[in-house]
């Protein structure tokens, strides 16, 4: 029960304008606004960092297949230069 009673006074800080810091600003209206201005704060913070999480995974594998793509060069022209006849089944006859 301890637990549920601490989630709950919590929730209140935070969501209920009558227990939150909140209460202390005199005018309900501009109260109200300031508690609105920080909810849509939030929502946008948590959609931009679910949004950044989601599009870094494919940002990974885009660098992922850069950087084999690369390698795969790289070792392609030094094998054409120090090994040649590796390539001699390739070539036509």
């Amino acid at each position: 029960m301890e637990m549920q009673s601490q989630i709950a006074r919590a929730w209140a800080f935070i969501f209920d304008h009558e227990r939150s810091p909140l209460r202390h600003i005199p005018d309900f209206g501009v109260r109200h606004m300031v508690f609105q201005m920080l909810g849509w704060m939030w929502a946008v913070s948590f959609s931009l960092a679910i949004g950044s999480y989601t599009v870094f995974a494919f940002s990974v594998i885009g660098h992922l297949v850069l950087i084999a793509a690369f390698a795969i060069t790289a070792s392609t022209y030094i094998a054409a230069s120090k090994r040649p006849e590796l390539f001699a089944p390739l070539a036509r006859k």
